[in-house]
């Protein structure tokens, strides 16, 4: 379990993170999530033990970082997928964290082909990879260790979209064994598909956190619904009291999509489409980090 009590970290006059408190339970993936700048790389940093905290503390399994004996063993980190030695070889850089935590060479073995570098590759120097093959060299050293804890910093940032696929994959297994997961990313949809919690951050301050469902539900915006009879479905939810105005093909209703589907089901109406129209996760980032956002996003810009 990660614990993270009132962190606070400034740089001069800059306050980077501002008292952040949140917990990352075993056996749950936790998104992390903010725009650039918003404090979320320096957490995981100050996590990692590789930035110090100016006020409070984390802990993961009770101890700081600095504190727990051979920690990759214990917490797989990956913060920048470009930090490695351009000059070694893939292999090398796992060999390295492997001597360095006492395991056997077999274990580099299981690695790589658990993220599928293949031996031709791993023999090649880390300067010639691309970047989703140093993001899979990454994922590789974080979980060399075994660790019951990952930390990762954007680990999709340069894979193709069967490379994302199998990340998320990974990550699901990871928490279903009991594993304790906290992703930042800036892949929106992944995180809504994967996350169990959410975190987001917007200047250093945390403005939403919880699970998804409940964040979501908090900011419903309404229905989308199309039928067989759209008219006589509108009519109908007319009927019952709801406001209803056209969207496309269909309708916008003030109320639930349980609401809905009640009415229709009364009137015996075919439903073609039913949803929520909150948007996702994409809306509740950009409604909650608004003042944070560098780019005025208008509704109904020309791409």
């Amino acid at each position: 379990m990660i614990e993270v009590i009132g962190l606070t970290k400034s740089y001069g006059g800059f306050l980077a993170v501002d008292d952040v408190s949140f917990t990352c339970q075993p056996g749950r993936v936790t998104g992390f999530l903010g725009p650039n700048g918003a404090g979320k790389t320096t957490t995981m940093r100050v996590m990692a033990g590789l930035t110090p905290a100016t006020r409070g503390k984390i802990t993961i399994g009770g101890l700081a970082y600095r504190d727990i004996p051979n920690p990759g063993r214990h917490v797989g980190v990956l913060l920048d997928a470009s930090a490695q030695h351009a000059g070694r070889t893939g292999r090398e850089v796992l060999m390295i964290g492997a001597k360095t935590m006492g395991l056997p060479e077999s274990r580099v073995d299981e690695m790589l082909a658990l993220v599928s570098l293949t031996p031709t590759e791993a023999k090649r120097r880390v300067r010639n990879y691309s970047l989703g093959m140093r993001q899979r060299l990454g994922i590789a050293h974080a979980l060399l260790g075994d660790p019951s804890v990952l930390v990762l910093d954007e680990p999709a940032n340069g894979l193709d979209p069967a490379g994302i696929r199998w990340m998320r994959d990974l990550l699901k297994q990871y928490a279903d064994r009991g594993g304790t997961v906290l992703l930042s990313s800036h892949l929106l949809n992944e995180v809504e598909l994967i996350a169990d919690e959410m975190i987001l951050i917007g200047r250093g301050k945390i403005v939403a956190q919880g699970d998804k469902k409940s964040l979501l539900a908090e900011r419903d915006g309404g229905t989308l619904v199309t039928a067989v009879d759209t008219p006589a479905l509108g009519s109908a939810l007319a009927d019952a009291g709801l406001e209803v105005t056209p969207a496309g093909e269909g309708l916008m209703v003030a109320a639930t999509t349980l609401q809905v589907g009640q009415v229709a089901a009364d009137r015996q109406l075919v439903l073609t489409d039913l949803r929520a129209a909150d948007g996702g996760l994409e809306n509740l980032f950009l409604e909650l980090t608004s003042d944070t956002q560098r780019d005025d996003i208008t509704q109904g810009a020309p791409a």
